[in-house]
């Protein structure tokens, strides 16, 4: 079977890195996709695409916890094993480095989703009644 819906031209629009990294809406690539530091605007205010029919979900958060974590505990403990600081200072480099890394990873990974969202015309998936 056939999908009835065309994929959107790609000439002109970002491509789905350059949407996370500078937060380009995907149709126009006008930096409007952000309202917040990580909250998607309502639309786009040069093109006015609707960014609430798009589902991003909370898979980039999980995912991105995950590697992060795992960045941010291997590097404490190389830390403490080279150069044995004190907690304050562990406090001091890893705190702000979590929060940023966290912040930064997020707007990349939501943004190249929506993007590729876009792209793909991806919508929920329906059953085909036909047998």
């Amino acid at each position: 079977m056939t999908d009835p819906t065309p994929l959107p031209p790609t000439e002109g629009m970002p491509s789905v890195v350059q949407a996370g990294l500078r937060g380009l809406c995907p149709r126009c690539g006008k930096p409007t996709l952000f309202a917040k530091m990580i909250k998607f605007a309502d639309r786009c205010s040069a093109c006015g695409l609707d960014f609430t029919q798009f589902n991003v979900g909370d898979g980039p958060a999980a995912f991105l916890t995950l590697i992060l974590g795992t960045i941010v505990v291997i590097g404490a403990i190389m830390l403490e094993l080279t150069l044995h600081p004190p907690l304050w200072l562990h406090m001091l480099i890893w705190i702000p480095v979590t929060l940023a890394g966290v912040i930064w990873s997020l707007r990349l990974a939501k943004g190249a989703l929506m993007s590729a969202e876009f792209r793909n015309a991806a919508r929920e998936g329906r059953i085909d009644p036909r047998p």
